[in-house]
């Protein structure tokens, strides 16, 4: 794992500006873009980093998978280092195709990551986690098809409530996604919904590829992070006899905040 750590500090220090005598080379990372979103009624940023291959002249008729983060602006970086070191050509290391990774930033990620309310002492715009989806669905995803070289296969990324958001649209037999990384998702939130959702969830959404990540948030939040994970794949797993595309990983080492970088890349390499 420090093998990783320094593999991906190395690719996001060579995306800085480098100066060499009189000569200046930008390395680019990625590039931002706004998206007037009529579902939201609002303006959305979104970062998006393209492959290494994505504008050479051989691979003009090459298709790209796409991956959807969700904070965008906290995980971008990083998620994008990972994705190209495991799927760029130049290493060799085929652990996943070349993808385009489009990261949505952040307005209010109560309002867009939660399906229900809980009460608050302030007020709270809680509960838009369905629009949300709409927005990415309807607007976003039909956005990024027409303006770039993609594929059909999509997933979602999404750690915390965006984890809880992600399990949301998992569970949803009418989905655009077929894969989904869920990272120390807080299932805490509408618990009983998530098993309200369990009871009625299709094969359609079996049938898909869910990674579960979980961190060590200590012995006082134990029942409340890690069995409750557990308790969700248990329930899942009981909806089928044949084998089902769901993993879960507990990292005893990591904690809430520590552990994106890890499961990012484990995900990655099961849904590939």
């Amino acid at each position: 794992m420090k093998n990783l750590t320094f593999v991906i500090l190395y690719i996001l220090l060579s995306g800085v500006q480098t100066t060499f005598g009189q000569n200046e080379t930008d390395i680019i990372v990625g590039s931002k873009f706004v998206f007037k979103s009529i579902i939201l009624d609002e303006e959305r940023t979104c970062l998006i980093s393209l492959p290494d291959s994505y504008n050479n002249s051989s691979e003009v008729d090459k298709k790209y998978p796409v991956i959807i983060l969700l904070d965008g602006y906290t995980h971008f970086k990083t998620a994008s280092g990972i994705v190209h070191f495991m799927g760029s050509n130049r290493n060799r290391n085929n652990l996943m195709p070349e993808s385009i990774i489009i990261a949505i930033e952040n307005v209010d990620r109560e309002r867009d990551f939660t399906f229900t309310k809980i009460k608050t002492k302030r007020p709270n715009n809680m509960g838009g986690g369905r629009i949300f989806l709409n927005f990415i669905e309807k607007e976003l995803v039909p956005y990024i098809d027409k303006k770039y070289k993609t594929e059909s296969f999509r997933t979602l990324v999404g750690h915390s409530l965006g984890g809880l958001l992600t399990l949301n649209s998992y569970m949803d037999e009418n989905s655009v996604f077929n894969a989904y990384i869920s990272i120390d998702p807080s299932i805490w939130w509408n618990e009983e919904m998530m098993k309200n959702k369990v009871d009625s969830i299709s094969s359609i959404s079996l049938d898909k590829k869910l990674y579960i990540a979980t961190a060590n948030q200590g012995e006082a939040n134990y029942e409340r992070n890690k069995q409750r994970h557990d308790s969700l794949y248990t329930l899942i797993t009981k909806k089928s006899d044949k084998p089902l595309n769901i993993e879960i990983e507990y990292f005893e080492k990591e904690n809430h905040r520590s552990v994106p970088l890890v499961a990012l890349y484990e995900g990655l390499k099961y849904i590939n």
